[in-house]
């Protein structure tokens, strides 16, 4: 009775920290902090299923030893043991009540609170959909930041407070992805990593032949015939009887012949599988190199002229009278288009609180369709996302407030602030903040016009990774916990500035949390005109 009412209480406990369901755990490393603890409760929980488990063979144990001795005694004299007339009462009373109650004891199942637990939390569990999530996200800060497989398996990343590592077989689950989604590419290069923690001496449930399988084929598809052979015959050596080999062997052996046949140039055959190899993706484009440059720090050097026009300040919001007497910390972070940073502008207090009442509505953060004009969830955006409005909570106010005397803007036509946490690898490839002429559907349910600038909160520190770029000026911005940037983007004419397309870089290694406002046309009419010049 003890021991249900146990599982019972650890049963309740479990389902205390839950209310519902997540989804897309990979988008928020937020909200992936649940499954910690959920994890840690399931650990309890087993731990608990051990205990009970060793308390029963114990006492198994003890009754086996204690028989032992006794059936030891009473087989070197049955008849004088069971002359003793207790003796025979009790072999009476053993066969007859105490075997069937061990019966009992061996079969009762132990693990039935454990199973309970399991299937409790598993409705809160993350799903392929995030694993896939997850994996890809590995992918896309290795291509990021020029990671190659053996330190990203090793776990040697900048900034990590708990290293870790990758085993052969998670290297192999890693390949197995990519290769679902046609990425030969990440498919070889880390079949091979797998097989080279093999090679090494790893122990692991991975198999040689399996990753040596994919590898082959994944090789082929990138053209290079030659390797996909010694890959196949080394596969073949450690299973002769592998029907897809010795299949792919001799489809091999006819290709490589037809193409000495064909008695193609080796300059032609080494150009082509030179151009072959080198395709990463097929997205590859140099804005997207241009992206992935300035993620690293690897972006344009300001010349000196240029520098010298940046300026730190303390910065009265054109005499507001709120800030007169105190002032706040401003720095130029580019000169076009005009970027600025807000020093210590919000306090950890009022982080966390916006933090609080975000977490509980985050969701997968969505994007304008130019199409629809309706939001939509897209690959290109891996975060969560929440939007708190003013009349919520007095922080949220003040914040609003803040924003309008600092930016001069009419903070009331502005859309709500939106709070965002960034998931495995997460990020926000580049995209304008505002509609353009192809979008005149963008804002429309609004009617407050388009997006004239963009106001970003960094509330936390982000050990790596996780700047917010500008491709097509080459600007970066790295995130600071307590500090906002402001841009317009939008020229007083109304024209967009396409100078202001900017991207959110992957976190490689930490945990970013942003919100910003978005402010409208609609009520600054007094506060920024409008001039004649379409780019001014």
């Amino acid at each position: 009775m003890a021991f249900n009412k146990m599982w019972y209480t650890i049963a309740l406990g479990l389902l205390l920290p839950f209310s519902y369901a997540h989804t897309d755990f990979f988008t928020s490393i937020g909200h992936m902090t649940d499954l910690i603890n959920t994890e840690k409760d399931l650990v309890v929980s087993l731990k608990d299923y051990i205990k009970a488990e060793e308390s029963k063979l114990e006492q198994i144990k003890k009754w086996a030893e204690k028989l032992d001795q006794l059936t030891d005694t009473a087989t070197k004299d049955p008849e004088g043991f069971l002359g003793h007339p207790v003796n025979a009462f009790k072999l009476m009373k053993r066969l007859n009540t105490e075997w069937g109650e061990l019966e009992s004891l061996v079969l009762k199942d132990m693990s039935d609170g454990f199973i309970s637990n399991m299937t409790i939390q598993r409705q809160f569990f993350p799903n392929d959909e995030d694993q896939t999530g997850a994996a890809k996200a590995l992918l896309r800060l290795q291509d990021t930041y020029n990671l190659d497989t053996d330190t990203l398996s090793r776990g040697n990343l900048p900034g990590v407070k708990h290293k870790s590592f990758l085993t052969a077989e998670d290297c192999f689950e890693l390949g197995k992805i990519a290769y679902t989604e046609a990425d030969y590419y990440h498919t070889e290069l880390w079949m091979e990593q797998a097989l080279k923690q093999l090679d090494e001496g790893e122990v692991s449930s991975a198999d040689k032949a399996y990753i040596l399988d994919y590898l082959s084929y994944a090789v082929y598809q990138q053209g290079d015939l030659g390797k996909a052979m010694m890959l196949t015959k080394r596969l073949l050596e450690l299973d002769p009887e592998h029907q897809r080999a010795n299949g792919n062997m001799k489809y091999f052996e006819y290709i490589m012949a037809k193409e000495k046949e064909a008695n193609k140039s080796s300059t032609d055959s080494e150009d082509q599988m030179e151009k072959e190899t080198e395709v990463k993706k097929k997205d590859y484009l140099p804005e997207r190199r241009k992206y992935e440059m300035l993620c690293r720090g690897e972006g344009l050097k300001m010349t000196p002229r240029r520098q010298k026009r940046l300026f730190c300040r303390y910065y009265d919001g054109n005499r507001n009278p709120r800030y007169i007497l105190g002032p706040v910390k401003q720095e130029d972070e580019w000169d076009k288009p005009r970027i600025v940073r807000f020093l210590d502008i919000i306090s950890d207090e009022e982080i966390e609180t916006v933090k609080e009442l975000a977490k509980p509505r985050l969701s997968r953060a969505t994007v304008h369709d130019p199409e629809t004009g309706k939001l939509t969830t897209a690959h290109y955006r891996v975060s969560k996302s929440a939007w708190l409005s003013g009349y919520e909570s007095p922080v949220v106010s003040r914040i609003n407030t803040r924003i309008q005397d600092l930016t001069g803007l009419d903070v009331s036509t502005a859309e709500e602030l939106q709070v965002a946490n960034y998931g495995v690898g997460g990020q926000y490839e580049p995209h304008f903040d505002f509609g353009r002429k192809d979008e005149p559907d963008a804002f429309k349910e609004l009617g407050t016009g388009n997006r004239i600038a963009t106001w970003l909160f960094y509330m936390s520190d982000v050990s790596a990774g996780g700047a917010t770029v500008f491709p097509e000026v080459g600007a970066s911005v790295w995130p600071k916990k307590g500090t906002a940037v402001f841009w317009y983007n939008l020229f007083p004419s109304g024209e967009g500035d396409y100078s202001t397309r900017h991207a959110a870089c992957p976190v490689l290694v930490g945990n970013k949390w942003v919100s910003n406002k978005w402010l409208h046309e609609r009520g600054q009419e007094f506060r920024r005109p409008c001039t004649l010049s379409e780019l001014e």
